[in-house]
């Protein structure tokens, strides 16, 4: 369970980064994403994110 949590929020992160990169306008890419430039997609981003770091905590101290 432990790895799994882990890759888990390991993923969850680099999505989240992603989103939240996307929805400031910092990553362009796919030009024909509908995340960009919409300051939602950068909360949704820092949620996700925020989860993955929560769930690598959990992994670590179990």
């Amino acid at each position: 369970m432990r790895t799994l949590f882990l890759v888990i929020g390991i993923i969850s992160v680099l999505m989240g980064l992603l989103w939240a990169a996307q929805g400031a306008g910092i990553i362009q890419w796919p030009a024909e994403s509908l995340m960009i430039n919409q300051s939602k997609w950068m909360w949704y981003g820092a949620a996700t994110a925020f989860g993955g770091v929560l769930l690598i905590f959990i992994s670590r101290r179990s």
